[in-house]
């Protein structure tokens, strides 16, 4: 499709803005991306199937922000794992991670009285060093990730024991409740919504800026790609892409303003989504952790060094563990045993139904969430429709083998090689 007159004007030499580097012609087309939007399609069904199964009870402004809440845990994992899984490599072991790390949490704050902030901290720096004894092992000793994590699975879970004296220890102080549980006060009140009701007006302007974010995110995104020649949709398709954005996140934003306001621990998730997504897509290490896992003979050629790169996305691993053992122990207000029991089965299945490919080099953060809240929205929508536990089991199991079958076919479909 060729350029509008208007888009022709403002193009400099070479089709780019006026100052960039002369270059090819833009080319405006539609692009369907099959691996990238492929998932958010399966969501949108997704929602839309368990929406009609369940007569709106999904949506409803309570129901969200539980699949949030209850999640929350699972998809901070996710954005750790989604890394390990682009450098080409797994961690078995962020579950009983996130047990030990909770007990530690729990017996600084309620055998110790320590101030809650120093405890998170001393927390945190327990899950760093947790990371980086993973990570001297497979990126300095040469150990496969497998092993090293599964033995971590295991030594981890032992610890939990040892610290907690099998049994449970709580209470925990309010802050780290809220965390986990409580929701932004009505900074500036309510707002009417006609037959919707009330709604938090401080909820409805976060959503709004938001919304303003991404706009502003995927038009600098469009104007670089001009910039360079490369191919990008055309106005009317982009434009209607970031309108179906905006309308998804005003949707959610609305309903949870209706209820309690935004939940602290989607403050949270929001900021580590921003963050990482900015490391990933902007940050040199960012670009490294994709050249290691694409291909690691090229990236150490190239001047990369690999083993630093694998040994501190094993710490991040061990830190985002750590944050989420503590809003897991807040949530339930104590820290136990069994915490975290299959928590990195989840991480690794949102992180691949998410996009990432199975030989790494591939992955994006907000697929991992997306991943995550597949797999949150079907285990809460089959528990609304009253499921067995083990018919839910095996729809996910299904939802992930799907997925990574659907990653297999697009590579074939590509011609790119598969191993054998």
């Amino acid at each position: 499709m060729s350029t509008t007159s208007a888009e022709t004007a403002k193009a400099g030499p070479g089709g780019g803005p006026r100052g960039a580097k002369a270059g090819p012609d833009p080319v405006y087309r539609l692009s369907l991306n099959l691996r990238q939007s492929g998932i958010y399609v399966a969501f949108a069904l997704i929602v839309v199937l368990f929406t009609v199964l369940t007569g709106g009870d999904l949506l409803q402004p309570q129901n969200i922000s539980n699949i949030i809440v209850q999640n929350s845990y699972i998809l901070i994992l996710a954005i750790g794992m989604i890394l390990v899984i682009i450098s080409g490599h797994i961690d078995l072991s962020v579950g009983s991670v996130v047990a030990v790390t909770g007990a530690i949490a729990a017996v600084l704050m309620v055998n110790h009285d320590v101030a809650w902030p120093l405890a998170l901290v001393v927390t945190l720096g327990a899950g760093a060093l947790i990371g980086a004894w993973q990570g001297y092992w497979i990126a300095y000793f040469g150990i496969p990730s497998f092993i090293v994590t599964l033995a971590g699975m295991l030594l981890f879970r032992a610890l939990t024991l040892t610290v907690l004296g099998n049994q449970g220890i709580g209470p925990f102080p309010s802050e780290i409740r809220t965390l986990s549980n409580g929701f932004t006060a009505g900074y500036l009140g309510n707002v009417g919504l006609g037959v919707l009701g009330g709604a938090d007006l401080f909820s409805l302007l976060c959503g709004l800026a938001a919304c303003g974010g991404f706009a502003v995110a995927q038009w600098r995104a469009r104007a670089a790609r001009l910039g360079y020649g490369q191919s990008v949709d055309p106005y009317p398709v982009f434009l209607l892409k970031i309108a179906a954005a905006a309308a998804l996140i005003m949707a959610m934003t609305v309903q949870l303003a209706r209820f309690r306001n935004l939940p602290w621990v989607l403050v949270l998730l929001a900021a580590l989504v921003l963050g990482y997504t900015l490391l990933t897509n902007r940050a040199v290490f960012g670009r490294r952790i994709y050249a290691v896992g694409g291909n690691l003979q090229a990236a150490t050629l190239s001047g990369v060094n690999a083993r630093s790169i694998v040994f501190w996305i094993f710490v991040n691993m061990g830190v985002l563990s750590a944050l989420a053992g503590v809003i897991f122990a807040g949530r339930l207000n104590q820290a136990g045993p069994t915490a975290g029991n299959t928590f990195e089965l989840d991480a690794i299945a949102a992180a691949f139904i998410g996009g990432a490919a199975v030989q790494g080099g591939v992955g994006k953060v907000v697929g991992a969430i997306t991943g995550g809240l597949i797999m949150g929205v079907i285990n809460n929508g089959m528990s609304l429709v009253g499921a067995p536990s083990e018919r839910v089991m095996l729809v996910k199991g299904i939802v992930l083998l799907a997925a990574v079958a659907f990653d297999v076919w697009t590579k074939r479909r590509a011609g790119a090689p598969l191993l054998r």
